[in-house]
């Protein structure tokens, strides 16, 4: 019988990537990891690690043998998690990976409330856009802003991501406001590259649905640089209001046709089906609903 605890400090090391990072992970020394790992390979009769300076990989028997570690460290943290649900108490580390955007702006200055809220839990959070595999990376959620939901995942909404048509109050004055979505064709417009058909926005407004040809001087792909352009009064744009709600709300942008212009994205809490949702997933999950709500504050106007 191999001794269970150095079978999940193997997969913390391989997960981790290094002796030195799975040794923080578990509060104890260096050494004592890589001892851990020896008198493993030493009980199993066989070389699970190839080792250098600056890199570690699986031999071939260690690529089998990691699999059930991480069965069996899954197993322990479940076996935790219902132990704390039982007290009613979360604590441990919540692995999170956020979208870059809203992530920074409106997960980040959370982050702090929620742990004085829980002070023995502790986050381990990533800010990235990339699309994240739960089981193979060891996430506990992913919360990102999308409306193309994975059919392996059980998706919290935590609330609506509203776009707006804007511009400055300047940029009107000297253009002209539009009135309907056929008044863009003579307009400045600013395209996000990941939006859909490139020159073509589509609005669904009291007649139906409306497809404009539009035309700009600028295609980007990222949402904040672009309302940094059109904070800069050089064109309009449709610009998601988590990041331009403080710049509505203090006048500095001016929306339009926002009857044109429906909900067709949330942000959600991602995370693998478990019979018992862990405690540390289920109170994350709350405290954000609670914070944003159907209508964030950032659509305050």
């Amino acid at each position: 019988m191999y001794d269970l605890n150095l079978m999940i400090i193997f997969a913390d090391v391989v997960n981790e990537q290094s002796f030195s990072a799975a040794a923080r992970k578990l509060g104890v020394s260096r050494s004592s990891v890589s001892k851990a790992v020896a008198k493993l390979e030493q009980a199993l009769g066989a070389s699970l690690l190839n080792r250098s300076t600056r890199h570690l990989s699986l031999t071939e028997v260690g690529k089998a043998f990691f699999d059930y570690c991480m069965r069996i460290s899954y197993e322990a943290d479940e076996a935790q998690e219902m132990i704390d649900s039982l007290n009613a108490q979360p604590r441990g580390v919540l692995k999170v990976a956020v979208s870059v955007a809203f992530g920074t702006l409106h997960i980040a200055p959370a982050i702090g409330e929620f742990m004085r809220r829980y002070p023995e839990l502790n986050i381990d959070m990533t800010i990235t856009d990339r699309v994240v595999d739960l089981a193979e990376e060891g996430y506990d959620v992913v919360i990102t802003v999308t409306h193309d939901l994975p059919q392996a995942l059980i998706a919290r909404k935590l609330a609506p991501i509203r776009r707006k048509l804007c511009a400055t109050p300047d940029y009107f004055e000297e253009f002209g406001t539009p009135l309907v979505p056929q008044d863009l064709v003579s307009h400045n417009c600013l395209d996000y590259i990941h939006s859909g058909d490139k020159g073509l926005w589509r609005f669904n407004g009291p007649g139906g649905e409306v497809s404009v040809p539009v035309s700009g001087r600028l295609r980007i792909n990222d949402d904040e640089a672009l309302s940094q352009v059109v904070l800069g009064g050089f064109g309009l744009a449709l610009l998601p209001t988590f990041i331009i709600g403080k710049d509505i709300q203090a006048k500095r942008l001016k929306s339009v046709l926002s009857e044109y212009i429906p909900v067709y994205q949330h942000v959600y809490a991602l995370y693998l089906p478990k019979r018992n949702l862990p405690l540390k997933i289920r109170v994350l999950i709350d405290f954000l609903i609670e914070r944003f709500g159907a209508e964030p504050y950032w659509d305050i106007e």
